[in-house]
């Protein structure tokens, strides 16, 4: 009796390891699918902006511009909804002087075609190379928010950007859903590695994460890891009673982002 339990259990356990490997999309992201007719809009200038991948995807997005920008912030969304709810973020950015550029992942918004690890590399790097052409690097600043996070710190490792921000970043991928799916073989199973600590190895340019001491989805202790691993060029600001996604709402985040993003240039000025 106790064997055929067991047979039962190891089964079961079996069938939802696979349900997990082959449904895994379902649980790391929640895309906001727009229709391709969809019409943006802000109280503040942009342009909408439509990529053709060379694979046959295609990524959109959104370039709010200002005159005199000091620069670009790069912005890698995390991984629910759609640029049409993120775009309000930009003016926490654009109003410290900076021209903001964003898209949605393969798969998200009007955003097309296959997505794995590789291709959100690969297309974030073509992005980053489209903004070359207009901004130089040393006015360039990639910007990742959670699951952005670790793309942005794999493109930074790859260029020279003025600056990296995590906002609420995983030590890893697969670190961060341990503590969710701990009975699952995650390193095993999972398509998505995103190992951030690795990529902050080659990272050259200054480092900034930002996070909040009550975060429960990513736990602020991630955070102080990154930092304590690259205390020579990283900066850890820590928004007291944040969580993860309440962080605009603390007048600090906004300090914060000043003194990186402002402060920064009048010093060096």
């Amino acid at each position: 009796m106790i064997i055929k339990i067991l047979i039962a259990f190891l089964i079961l356990y079996a069938c939802l390891l696979l349900f997990f490997y082959l449904f895994q999309h379902y649980f790391f992201f929640r895309p906001e699918i727009l229709p391709q007719n969809f019409q943006y809009k802000y109280p503040f200038p942009f342009e909408e902006v439509l990529f053709d991948m060379e694979d046959g995807g295609t990524i959109n997005g959104i370039h709010f511009k200002i005159p005199n920008a000091l620069g670009v912030v790069f912005f890698l969304k995390g991984n629910s909804k759609s640029v049409k709810g993120w775009g309000k973020f930009a003016k926490d950015y654009v109003g410290k002087g900076y021209d903001f550029f964003m898209v949605d992942y393969r798969g998200f918004g009007k955003s097309k075609g296959k997505r794995n690890e590789a291709i959100l590399y690969s297309d974030a790097q073509f992005l980053y190379k489209k903004l070359a052409l207009q901004y130089e690097e040393k006015n360039t600043v990639i910007l990742g928010r959670s699951f952005g996070s670790g793309v942005a710190a794999r493109i930074a490792s790859w260029n020279n950007p003025k600056m990296l921000i995590l906002d609420s970043p995983y030590y890893s991928f697969n670190f961060n859903m341990k503590r969710w799916g701990f009975w699952i073989p995650i390193d095993w199973l999972s398509r998505y590695k995103i190992p951030t600590n690795q990529f902050l190895k080659n990272v050259q340019c200054p480092i900034h994460i930002i996070h909040g001491n009550k975060d429960n989805l990513i736990s602020y202790r991630q955070g102080e890891k990154l930092y304590e691993e690259n205390m020579d060029r990283a900066v850890l600001h820590t928004i007291h009673g944040g969580r993860h996604n309440d962080l605009p709402d603390f007048e600090e985040f906004h300090d914060f982002l000043y003194e990186i993003l402002v402060e920064s240039i009048e010093v060096t000025a």
